[in-house]
């Protein structure tokens, strides 16, 4: 059963060598045009999912996707996690309007990202 307060993945960010070109990939696919445009980033909306393009992986330095669980509590759940086993890779931090992001490697070193709209 989910709810409000249930993660889910409703944000992947991918990083992208040509934001022109991604851009243009990304629109055709989703069959929408962005929501955000920036030379920093692009994001669109579509069937109920952000979908982001980050320049050169932006300060995050991603090197490929990285799919973000929208959680109520970033700090709890950032507690929870690393009580568990995860290493945090990405402190959290403001990213703009109120959304904090942080981001942690799971005991195989994959990236699993987190994000809390206030």
């Amino acid at each position: 059963m989910t709810g409000p307060d249930t993660p889910a993945i409703r944000t992947v960010l991918h990083p992208v060598s040509d934001l022109a070109k991604a851009k243009a990939v990304y629109a055709a696919l989703l069959g929408v045009p962005p929501q955000t445009d920036s030379p920093y980033y692009v994001g669109f909306e579509a069937g109920g999912q952000h979908i982001g393009l980050v320049p050169g992986g932006g300060p995050q330095g991603m090197t490929s996707p990285v799919a973000y669980w929208h959680v109520p509590d970033l700090e709890a759940k950032l507690t929870a996690l690393t009580a568990a086993g995860a290493t945090v890779k990405e402190a959290a931090h403001e990213v703009g309007g109120g959304r904090r992001v942080a981001t942690v490697l799971d005991p195989d070193g994959n990236v699993l990202g987190l994000l809390q709209d206030r």
